[in-house]
């Protein structure tokens, strides 16, 4: 749902990145998960306000600049069951991460890994052979998406 960014202010609270278009979302819950991968907690959520394209939140028990420095770089995620439920043709990234990429000629291009955040649009991590392709999250790019087929078609080629 977002990435703690950095401290706001001297008494603790944090900077939140939230993905998506909907920063709002994650303004409605209480408590948040925070942490790295495969270790997160869960966090109360005292404060949380809009703050230009970011958040700020206060946590309980950080009080402080230097407790939430210790936040710096935490993802922030919501239980599955939260989430709301997405619209047809949409899908939450967690969903695609790991699915095969090939295009509209059958090739394989590799498997999702990740996103990346850039500013203008997401951009999708393919791994494919021990190298990274970076794809466009993009309605021109990205053509179909089966999720139980397990599979995302794409209008690109092998050797862009």
């Amino acid at each position: 749902m977002g990435r703690v960014m950095a401290p706001f202010g001297v008494k603790g609270a944090v900077k939140v990145e939230p993905f998506g278009d909907d920063r709002d979302s994650l303004r409605r819950h209480s408590a948040w998960w925070v942490g790295k991968p495969g270790n997160l907690v869960q966090v109360e959520v005292l404060e949380c306000r809009a703050h230009d394209a970011h958040l700020v939140a206060r946590f309980e028990g950080c009080s402080d600049r230097d407790q939430a420095g210790k936040y710096r770089g935490f993802e922030v995620a919501l239980r599955r069951k939260e989430l709301p439920q997405t619209a047809e043709h949409e899908f939450y990234q967690a969903d695609l991460v790991g699915l095969v990429v090939m295009n509209a000629k059958g090739e394989q291009l590799g498997r999702v890994t990740g996103f990346l955040p850039t500013g203008a649009n997401e951009v999708m991590r393919v791994a494919h052979e021990g190298k990274e392709r970076l794809l466009p999250v993009a309605g021109e790019v990205i053509r179909k998406v089966d999720l139980e087929a397990g599979t995302i078609e794409v209008d690109w080629e092998v050797d862009w």
